[in-house]
């Protein structure tokens, strides 16, 4: 296994750092604001890491996968690989995960995975190709995890909100036992599209908003500022957090945990897609930073 490099990117006064180990965003500055947060164990180990094969937790950690079961546990496997460079410059860098021995042990296909990081003065966007080089279909969910910092800089806890471009239902499933998807739901104070972020909302794991139809959302801190998060071929979008930690995930989800109750196979379970051989599929996320003297992000 090569050994980790963490990449540096650069423009204007905006900085990112991109670890070849997962391919995760370690780091994203604009204007002196350090926006991803530092990552801490005593919280959560990890930053900004990409899901893949399967998004969320899976019975008993476990798929089954054409009458075998693989320990392909929660958010897979991508976060745990080191990614190759395909190309490398001032301001972007391009990674690719491919199948190898470890991975055929915990999920029997051939798949090609890339993600092209761009930096701009005031956004970071990533742009993920999915393919199939085998001979057979491919089942697959692919998430994106970055972990914000909380408060942000010039913002009290107390004024933060999660904001939607479009109205999204107030009711999102309750999470069972194990991280599973329950039947049951909960409804959220989400009003006109605004969540008034608070501790007590997290007590029951992450918000799924599933199928929410909102590629747009805002995090921001009452005075202006914030990230204006844009998503593409994503329908899923879930916030986490732990109650009291120094960050919150504005995650973006083609799939989703096992349901509750559900024991079928991979190709069976609801939200994973399928790429027949040949084929591919993308997905994009752009995270842009707002400032307060203008109301909106600086283009």
């Amino acid at each position: 296994m090569n050994p980790t490099t963490r990449l540096d990117l650069a423009n204007g006064s905006a900085r990112a750092t991109i670890s070849t180990l997962g391919a995760e965003p370690q780091g994203w500055e604009v204007d002196g604001h350090s926006l991803i947060w530092p990552g801490d164990p005593a919280w959560w180990a990890k930053q900004s890491p990409i899901l893949f094969p399967v998004v969320g937790w899976t019975r008993n950690g476990e798929m089954r996968i054409k009458g075998k079961r693989y320990p392909l546990g929660l958010h897979g496997f991508a976060s745990a690989e080191e990614f190759g460079v395909v190309e490398c410059s001032t301001e972007s860098v391009r990674m690719r995960l491919a199948e190898n021995a470890a991975t055929r042990a915990l999920y029997p296909f051939a798949f090609a995975l890339e993600v092209l990081y761009t930096l701009t003065p005031t956004s970071l966007s990533a742009s993920f190709t999915v393919g199939n080089p085998g001979t057979e279909p491919m089942p697959y969910a692919l998430g994106f995890h970055p972990g914000f910092v909380f408060p942000l800089a010039g913002g009290s806890p107390q004024a933060h909100e999660v904001v939607f471009d479009k109205r999204v239902s107030p009711q999102v499933p309750r999470i069972a036992p194990g991280g599973l998807i329950a039947s049951a739901a909960r409804k959220v104070p989400l009003e006109d599209g605004r969540l008034h972020l608070a501790p007590e909302l997290f007590e029951n794991d992450a918000l799924c908003f599933l199928e929410a139809a909102s590629p747009n959302v805002a995090y921001v801190n009452g005075r202006g500022q914030g990230i204006e998060i844009s998503a593409e071929n994503f329908p899923h979008v879930a916030l986490w957090t732990k109650p009291g930690a120094p960050f919150l995930c504005i995650e973006c989800w083609t799939g989703h945990s096992d349901p509750e109750g559900f024991a079928g196979d991979i190709f069976e379970k609801p939200s994973m897609r399928s790429l027949e051989p040949g084929a591919s599929a993308r997905h994009g996320v752009t995270y842009r930073w707002r400032s307060a003297s203008t109301g909106s992000s600086d283009r």
